[in-house]
């Protein structure tokens, strides 16, 4: 981990280097980190929005509207599926849908440093849209209300989490570790569980899940915070980071939102 520098009256980065006071950080850490939450507050309204319009055109609870096979009207959790619904979660397409998310990661990965600040944040609003199509279904799944309880628990765990990992004197750098190599056994566990479809490692996925992300919420909080205070950052590049460091917390809380929604989320009948 770099060393802190000195910030109780100035911090230089380097030789030569442009000396900045710390009601400059301090301000400069203000509009950081707003920009930060804006961007990931942005990127959920964009999943929302996507989710919530293909959720009203894919499902339908009249079966007359739904799309028949073998005679009769194809179903998905308590949703019958139109035809575009069928198209999009009952044909090939679903491994593009279910898989799409994961490339703009891949993309992101190796294009980060190429990327342009602009050109960063298109690429992330179109990930959040893409991510809005793969979340669509839980609204065939779970009841509307308890997607919406879920969701302000959700909200309300990570801001005091994000909070704390903003405010607290303890370095949370250790807990790193831990928590990448528990995410990595987590992808492992969900990835076997496609296959043997047990409930009870479905329930000890989504508890350790919830216990990983939360962690994972103040962990990157924390990090983002000492990025912008020991780097030296130009706007262009500030407001970059402020976009992958959205993109961080995006990740975070739209996990937490689906293991807490496959713990305590009421199923349609």
């Amino acid at each position: 981990m770099q060393q802190p520098y000195d910030t109780n009256q100035y911090t230089q980065y380097g030789y030569g280097a442009q000396v900045r006071s710390q009601a400059e950080i301090d301000q400069g850490l203000r509009s950081f980190m707003l920009g930060v939450y804006n961007n990931m507050t942005l990127g959920l309204a964009v999943t929302g929005v996507v989710a919530l319009g293909l959720s009203m055109l894919a499902f339908t609870g009249d079966a007359s509207l739904a799309y028949q096979a073998g005679g009769r009207a194809v179903r998905m959790g308590g949703q019958f599926l139109t035809p575009l619904g069928y198209t999009i979660y009952g044909s090939p397409l679903k491994w593009v849908v279910m898989l799409a998310p994961l490339a703009f990661i891949f993309l992101f990965s190796f294009r980060m440093e190429q990327m342009s600040a602009s050109s960063a944040r298109t690429t992330f609003l179109a990930f959040s849209a893409v991510m809005g199509l793969s979340l669509a279904s839980i609204f065939a799944i779970y009841t509307g209300q308890s997607i919406t309880q879920v969701f302000f628990i959700t909200a309300a765990a990570f801001g005091g989490l994000s909070l704390w990992g903003y405010t607290t004197k303890r370095s949370l750098s250790g807990m790193g570790s831990f928590l990448i190599m528990g995410l990595i056994g987590l992808m492992i566990a969900s990835l076997v569980n496609i296959f043997i479809a047990s409930s009870a490692l479905a329930f000890a996925v989504s508890v350790v899940g919830v216990l990983i992300f939360a962690g994972l919420t103040a962990y990157d909080t924390q990090r983002l915070k000492e990025m912008y205070v020991y780097g030296d950052f130009d706007a262009q590049t500030a407001s970059k980071v402020s976009i992958f460091g959205a993109l961080s917390l995006y990740l975070n809380f739209i996990n937490m939102f689906q293991m807490l929604l496959s713990l305590f989320g009421q199923r349609q009948e």
